[in-house]
Formats: structure tokens, C-alpha cells, sequence
């Protein structure tokens, strides 16, 4: 498992939706997923440090972590089937250690809020991205001539906005 912190959160311009990008601690390989817009502010809000004046989904969750006194040892990006991520919360409660399925995003937002390690599986740093592509580096700041055909190959016309003057 690679250890890695949230590096940007965005949003796509292509597909209009949003996209935390892990890159490694101790390297320049990114993840970038694609996430939903609840989460994306949840993750946003903790990042700014903004404290909402009820708590959030997250907030909650965190709440309950810590009033059944378990601790959140860490959170695992495990795989990718289908263009899926998958993720688990790794929690200890005493001495059970307990593996709790989640989205990489609610992971993420709950990681955050107890300053949990975030950990990736190598081989989805090293390549097995959903689509088969090489992996991101954070120094790539061009495509190449392959990644932009390949791209503009699976563009549909919904995919181009209106533009203005």
C-alpha cells in the first residue's frame, strides 16, 4: 500500500464532475477519481477547515468512531472493477480490528476528519487505471499525441458545451 494525501480537488470540464486527485507522499504518481458533488464539498469544507454549524454526514460518521471508542487506523484504495474504485475503513476497537466497505470519497472525507493515513494499492498507481491507461504523473502537464486521440475518440457530442462570446 502507497501512502498518499489529497493533493487537488476539482472539477472536470469535460464531464461536469468532480475529481480528488491522490498523489504519493514520497513520489510524483497521481489518482485521480471521480467523485459526487456531496462529497466533493464535504472534502472541500474540511480541507478549508470550514466548520459547518450542524454536523455533516462525515462529521457524523467521525461522532460515531469515536463515541463507540474505536480509532480509524486507516483508509485503503483497494481496487478498480468497472471504472468502480473501492475503498475500506480500517478501524481497531480494542483489540478487534474491524474492515468496513465504503466509497473512496466517504473514506476519504472521514480520513480527513480524523487525520487518518490514506493509503493506495500499488498496482493502481502503477497503471491498472479503469480505462488501461498509463499512470498520471504530477509533473505531466501534456498529452501526448496517443492520450489526446484517445480522448477525442471517446468524446460524444453531449460532451461539448455551448460556448459564448
Amino acid at each position: 500500500m502507497i501512502p498518499v494525501t489529497v493533493a487537488r480537488l476539482g472539477l472536470d470540464s469535460t464531464s461536469k464532475t468532480y475529481v480528488v486527485v491522490l498523489q504519493e507522499r514520497d513520489g510524483d504518481r497521481v489518482l485521480p477519481i471521480w467523485i459526487g458533488r456531496p462529497e466533493a464539498e464535504s472534502i472541500a469544507m474540511q480541507l478549508g477547515g470550514v466548520r459547518p454549524e450542524r454536523p455533516l454526514t462525515h462529521d457524523l460518521c467521525r461522532a460515531i468512531i469515536t463515541g463507540l471508542g474505536a480509532t480509524l487506523r486507516d483508509v485503503q484504495v483497494t481496487r478498480v472493477h468497472d471504472g468502480t474504485y473501492y475503498a475500506e475503513l480500517h478501524l481497531v476497537r480494542g483489540a478487534l480490528p474491524t474492515v468496513i466497505d465504503a466509497r473512496p470519497s466517504d473514506a476519504i472525507a472521514i480520513a480527513l476528519r480524523l487525520d487518518a493515513p490514506i493509503l493506495v494499492h500499488a498496482s493502481l498507481m502503477d497503471g491498472a487505471a479503469p480505462d488501461g491507461q498509463a499512470p498520471v504523473r504530477a509533473d505531466d502537464d501534456a498529452l501526448s499525441a496517443e492520450q489526446l486521440q484517445r480522448h477525442l475518440e471517446q468524446l460524444r457530442p453531449e460532451d461539448f458545451g455551448k460556448f459564448s462570446l
